[in-house]
C-alpha cells in the first residue's frame, strides 16, 4: 500500500477514536427510567432503589428514576420495556416471569422473551430456603423426605403460579420422587404467614423474606436452593447435599429493548458492574437479602437467561402450568 495512503488510514483511525469514546462516555445525557416488575417494598424493589440512588455517580450526574409495573406475572413491565425506543432511556429490572417464562405461562403476552430484549447486566442471585412450620416433626431435609414419603398427604405454599420458589418446588419433588398438594397463595406474606400458622407444610422462600422468622423461631429452616451455604444461615445445608447438582435462584440484572447498540450495550454493562462493585451496594444488598452478587458481560447474561428458558419451560409444558 503506498505510504501516504497508509498515512491517510491511520490519520482517519485516529479521528475516529474520540467519535467512539464520545458514543461511550456521554450516556446517560439524561435520566434513565427502570421499570421494575414488582410492587414497591419487595426484594427486587429495594434492590431497584438501591441501585438507584448509586447511579448519578457513575452516571455522569443523571437520576435513574425507578418505576414500579407490577402484575401479570412480571409481563406488564416486560412488554413496556420490549416496546421503549433501544435508546439507553428506558432499562429494566430482569426476572424469570418477565424475561423467560411469562409467555409460557401467559400464551397471549404480545412479545417473545428470548427475542424482545438486550441482555446487559446479571445484577444478583437470591438463594431461596426450604422452610417447615416449627410443629412439623422433622429437623433436617432427609427427615423431611422421609416424612413426606410416609405420608404422601403433605402440601406446600406458594405466592403464584411460575414463581421462582413454585418451580423449584415441583423440581424438587419431581426429583426426589415427593407427591405433595400445591397451595397457591396471592402474596409471599400470606404464604409466611401459612407456614407460621401450620396451614401448609412446607414453601421455599427467599433467605432474606423467612430469615427473622426463623430467627424468631417462628418457622424452621431445613435447606438451601443455592448450590454452597447461605453464611446468613450458619448450619443449614443446600439441597444439593441430598440432590446433587440441584440449584434454584431467583436472580435479576439489566436489560433493554432489542435493538440496542453494542457499544450502548457495552457503556451501560461497565455502568452496572461499577454499581454492583460499589461497597454501599454490595455490603446492604448481600447483607440484608443474602445475595450473590454476579456482574459480567451482556453475552454471559444472556447465555443466562436463555438456559433458564431451556430449564423451565419443559417443566411447565409437563405440568400444564397456566397462569391465572
Amino acid at each position: 500500500m503506498p505510504q501516504p495512503l497508509v498515512r491517510r488510514n491511520l490519520l482517519l483511525a485516529t479521528l475516529a477514536l474520540p467519535a467512539l469514546a464520545q458514543a461511550d462516555t456521554t450516556w446517560p445525557d439524561r435520566s434513565v427510567r427502570l421499570l421494575v416488575p414488582f410492587g414497591a417494598g419487595g426484594a427486587a424493589d429495594t434492590l431497584s432503589r438501591t441501585v438507584a440512588q448509586a447511579f448519578p455517580a457513575h452516571g455522569h450526574g443523571q437520576s435513574m428514576v425507578v418505576e414500579n409495573r407490577g402484575g401479570a406475572g412480571g409481563t406488564i413491565a416486560g412488554l413496556a420495556c420490549a416496546q421503549a425506543k433501544p435508546d439507553g432511556t428506558t432499562l429494566m429490572l430482569s426476572d424469570l416471569g418477565a424475561n423467560a417464562i411469562g409467555r409460557e405461562l401467559q400464551p397471549s403476552v404480545p412479545y417473545d422473551p428470548a427475542t424482545a430484549f438486550t441482555a446487559i447486566c446479571h445484577l444478583v442471585n437470591l438463594p431461596l430456603a426450604l422452610v417447615v412450620p416449627t410443629s412439623l416433626p422433622v429437623t433436617d431435609l432427609a427427615s423431611f423426605i422421609a416424612l413426606a414419603r410416609q405420608r404422601g398427604d403433605l402440601n406446600y405454599a406458594h405466592p403464584g403460579i411460575g414463581y421462582a420458589g413454585h418451580l423449584a418446588q415441583e423440581q424438587m419433588n419431581r426429583d426426589l420422587g415427593l407427591k405433595m398438594t400445591p397451595v397457591p397463595y396471592r402474596s409471599g406474606a400470606e404464604v409466611a404467614r401459612s407456614i407460621i400458622a401450620g396451614e401448609t407444610q412446607s414453601t421455599l422462600m427467599t433467605v432474606s423474606t423467612s430469615l427473622p422468622f426463623v430467627r424468631e423461631g417462628k418457622m424452621q429452616a431445613l435447606a438451601v436452593s443455592s448450590q454452597h451455604p447461605v453464611p446468613q444461615l450458619p448450619g443449614v445445608p443446600p439441597i444439593a447435599a441430598t440432590l446433587p447438582g440441584f440449584e434454584a435462584l431467583v436472580w435479576h440484572g439489566i436489560v433493554g429493548p432489542a435493538g440496542l447498540p453494542g457499544d450502548l450495550t457495552a457503556a451501560i454493562n461497565r455502568t452496572c458492574n461499577a454499581i454492583i462493585a460499589e461497597p454501599a451496594v454490595r455490603e446492604p444488598t448481600i447483607a440484608r437479602q443474602a445475595a450473590f452478587m454476579v456482574g459480567g458481560t451482556p453475552q454471559q447474561f444472556a447465555t443466562f437467561i436463555q438456559a433458564e428458558i431451556a430449564r423451565w419451560t419443559p417443566l411447565i409444558r409437563a405440568l400444564g402450568l397456566k397462569a391465572e
